[in-house]
C-alpha cells in the first residue's frame, strides 16, 4: 500500500484547511470539510476491508451507502491538520443506509467525524441529485460574512441581490444565488434538512449569525466560491453606513450575466 498522506486528497485537505485557518474562517475547532471518494481512488493507500471502527451516525442517507469521504474530525483545529492529520482527518464508508460509518482510517484519539456530518451528507446528497460531479461540501465562518448577518436583511433575494452589485465578478462565480436560513441550532438534523432543501437551489448557503456552507466539485472551487462570497461582503462592510454615490445597476448584471453565458436567478434582479 502506498502511504495516504502522499495521497492527492490528503495534501489537498492540508492545503485547503490551512489556508482556510490563515484567511481567519476557522477559528479554534470552527469548520468542516467533507469530500466525496471514488473506491479506486482510495483502494491504494488503504485495505477497504480493514474496518477500524463502526460509528453510528445518528440519520440515514441510502443514496449514499457504500459511498467514501474524506472528512474533518470533530472538535479539531484546523491549524493542526497539517501536523496532526491521522487524528483530524478520517476516511469513512457508509453502511446501514448510511447510519453507520465504516472508519477506515484516521480519527487515532478516539474520535470521530464531524457534529455537522448530518449537514454535510444530507447536503452531499442534495447536490449530487443536481450535479452528479459535486464532491465537496464545506463550512467555515468567514467574518465579512458573518458581520453582514447582523445588518443586512436574512433572505436569499435580498442577500444575493447586495452581494453581486458589490463586484463585477459575482454574478458570474455564482450566478444561482446565495440561500439563507435563520439562525438555527447547529449540529442537529433539521439544520441538516434545511441546508440540504436550500442546496438543490444554491452552491452557498449562509447560516444566519453562524457561518457559511459551500459546495463544488473540487475543493478547490469550493474554496474559490466562499472566498468571492466573502470578498463581496467586504466590500459591503467597508462601505456600510457611507453614501453610496455608484453601484452595478441591475441591467448591467443582465448584461454581465448574458455575457458569460451564465444561467442566473432573473428573479433575483427589479
Amino acid at each position: 500500500m502506498k502511504d495516504i498522506l502522499d495521497s492527492p486528497f490528503i495534501k489537498k485537505m492540508i492545503e485547503i484547511t490551512s489556508n482556510m485557518y490563515r484567511l481567519g474562517w476557522d477559528e479554534r475547532n470552527g469548520g468542516n470539510i467533507s469530500l466525496l471518494l471514488a473506491e479506486d481512488e482510495v483502494a491504494p493507500y488503504l485495505d477497504v476491508s480493514d474496518v477500524k471502527r463502526r460509528i453510528p451516525t445518528g440519520f440515514s442517507a441510502p443514496e449514499l451507502e457504500g459511498k467514501y469521504f474524506l472528512v474533518t474530525g470533530t472538535g479539531k483545529y484546523f491549524r493542526l491538520v497539517a501536523s496532526e492529520p491521522d487524528v483530524t482527518l478520517g476516511v469513512v464508508r457508509l453502511a446501514d443506509g448510511g447510519k453507520t460509518a465504516e472508519l477506515l482510517w484516521g480519527y487515532t484519539d478516539g474520535g470521530k467525524f464531524t457534529s455537522e456530518f448530518p449537514a454535510h451528507m444530507m447536503s452531499h446528497v442534495a447536490r449530487l441529485s443536481v450535479d452528479p460531479e459535486n464532491r465537496v461540501v464545506m463550512h467555515c465562518h468567514p467574518t465579512n460574512t458573518l458581520a453582514m448577518n447582523y445588518i443586512h436583511p436574512l433572505d436569499d433575494r435580498s442577500f444575493t441581490r447586495t452581494l453581486w452589485q458589490m463586484c463585477t465578478e459575482c454574478i458570474v462565480v455564482f450566478p444561482e444565488g446565495v440561500g439563507v436560513l435563520p439562525w438555527m441550532l447547529c449540529g442537529t438534523n433539521e439544520i441538516g434538512a434545511a441546508t440540504a432543501e436550500k442546496m438543490k437551489l444554491y452552491r452557498t448557503v449562509v447560516w444566519g449569525m453562524h457561518g457559511l456552507y459551500g459546495a463544488g466539485k473540487t475543493m478547490d472551487e469550493a474554496f474559490g466560491l466562499i472566498e468571492t462570497v466573502e470578498k463581496a461582503a467586504q466590500i459591503f462592510m467597508l462601505t456600510a453606513g457611507m453614501p453610496r454615490i455608484n453601484t452595478i445597476r441591475d441591467d448591467e448584471l443582465r448584461t454581465l450575466a448574458e455575457a458569460f453565458g451564465v444561467d442566473y436567478r432573473r428573479d433575483f434582479l427589479d
